[in-house]
């Protein structure tokens, strides 16, 4: 699957400052192309979100959001767990293509990045933008090709690797390479989004993408201030009874405490909005929520209890669609028709050639992306993903491919000879409770070889 827009032709990494226009907005000046925020919530579930049907969880500001934009009701996250997710939305690959296919350390911090790899923020950087990471990073460190200011991003502040994220008072943060030492005083959230608004200001002439890769509702379960929920839920405390202390801090009201969490990102999103708006910048932006993966159920949170995944199965680190599907609102005023909702099937990897068919740079060939312009905008005609295709290396090894409403779950991958083949019909059956491979042995075939067909070996990431 390659998805190319017609107008693509092959750019690469080397000639991304010789990037010609070839999108809607060729030939427009910098000043006129639209300012574009992405805000990512982490393991945050679909089912967390008032729009997506939450009632115990205010999110007002997301709801805004979608009252205001569009909501996609059949949107993909990069990947089941953060790294690869991550790295499906930076480079327009699917993870049956892509260069980071799962959470790998390396070198105290995350498998990074190969330098040829081409990102969003690159392609922005060549056409104009500044560009901004705040958050959790997860695709290289320190000395590392896949460091965020080798790969088109003028600014970083936050994590650069996922394992320090878990801890939200951190003994210290990074900006660009440089330390920031918070002596473990700080909640690292607030500053994160702090640098993230100071950026938006410094850069309100723009263009600029700035990219919020938030890390609530993450585990620790943990914030400050929850109030705003205690004594509204019935608790079950979190106790981490590790002998060396690892794994997830104890929490004793952990249900008021990710509620509180959710709602922090919520009003993020409200930060962010009403900032925009103070600049006189909202009608020039492109404001986007989601999150990147499905919800978790570890440190003490129950998704079950908050109905996190919504009506669908599974939950992070599972390819059922609870694991993969994920909120996606997307605000762009005189652009995207207030209260609007899609279900065309989109995915992370589509984030990149849409981003550069708005802009009007070419599309990497190498992408699996489709632009989803015009389901935003209603102008032009909407190209259709053939499938979606997962593959995940932890848990045994998984694999999924959805096609025409079939879908095709494989199991045990890391073992040939014990290989689980789960076969559903989402359009009646979207929790995935009733498997078919029984009686349709010819479509388990089918979408066997077609997935098998589609990737390609990684040299790092192995079953």
């Amino acid at each position: 699957m390659t998805g190319h827009l017609a107008s693509s032709v092959t750019v690469c990494a080397a000639g991304l400052a010789a990037v010609t226009s070839c999108g809607q907005n060729a030939g427009k000046s910098g000043s006129d192309l639209p300012n574009i925020v992405f805000i990512l919530a982490d393991d945050m579930g679909i089912g967390d979100v008032g729009c997506y049907g939450q009632r115990m969880i205010e999110t007002p500001n997301i709801d805004a959001l979608a009252d205001a934009g569009v909501r996609f009701t059949s949107h993909y996250a990069g990947s089941t767990v953060s790294a690869p997710s991550r790295c499906c939305l930076m480079t327009g690959k699917d993870t049956g293509h892509s260069w980071v296919r799962g959470n790998k350390g390396s070198g105290g911090f995350d498998f990074p990045l190969a330098s040829e790899e081409v990102t969003v923020a690159e392609i922005l950087k060549a056409r104009g933008y500044a560009t901004a990471c705040v958050g959790k990073w997860g695709l290289g460190g320190i000395g590392a090709e896949g460091h965020p200011n080798n790969q088109g991003f003028d600014y970083f502040f936050g994590y650069l690797g996922q394992g320090a994220a878990h801890n939200y008072y951190p003994d210290y943060l990074y900006e660009n390479s440089e330390k920031v030492m918070l002596d473990g005083k700080v909640y690292s959230h607030f500053m994160i989004v702090e640098k993230g608004l100071d950026f938006i200001r410094r850069h309100s002439d723009g263009p600029f993408f700035a990219y919020f890769a938030v890390t609530p509702p993450h585990a620790d379960l943990d914030y400050p201030d929850i109030s705003r929920y205690e004594g509204r839920f019935e608790e079950v405390p979190h106790v981490n009874n590790t002998k060396n202390g690892r794994g997830y801090k104890s929490q004793p009201k952990p249900r008021a405490t990710y509620a509180s969490m959710v709602s922090e990102v919520d009003s993020n999103v409200g930060s962010v909005v009403s900032l925009l708006d103070e600049l006189g910048i909202l009608d020039n932006t492109i404001v986007i929520f989601s999150s990147d993966n499905g919800v978790h159920c570890v440190g003490g949170h129950d998704p079950d209890y908050f109905d996190s995944n919504g009506p669908f199965r599974g939950y992070k680190r599972d390819l059922y669609e609870g694991g993969v599907r994920t909120p996606f609102v997307v605000r762009w005023d005189g652009h995207v028709a207030p209260g609007s909702e899609t279900d065309h099937i989109s995915a992370f990897w589509d984030f990149l050639p849409t981003v550069c068919d708005i802009v009007g740079a070419e599309v990497p060939d190498s992408t699996n992306g489709i632009s989803y312009l015009p389901t935003l905008t209603g102008v032009g005609k909407q190209a259709e993903h053939p499938f979606i295709y997962y593959e995940f290396y932890e848990k045994g090894g998984k694999q999924s491919i959805l096609r025409d409403g079939w879908k095709l779950v494989r199991l045990n991958m890391s073992k040939p000879e014990k290989i689980v083949e789960e076969l559903y019909y989402l359009p009646d059956d979207i929790s995935e409770q009733n498997d078919l491979a029984g009686q349709y042995p010819e479509k388990v075939a089918e979408l066997r070889d077609l997935a098998q067909s589609h990737r390609e070996e990684s040299p790092v990431f192995k079953w």
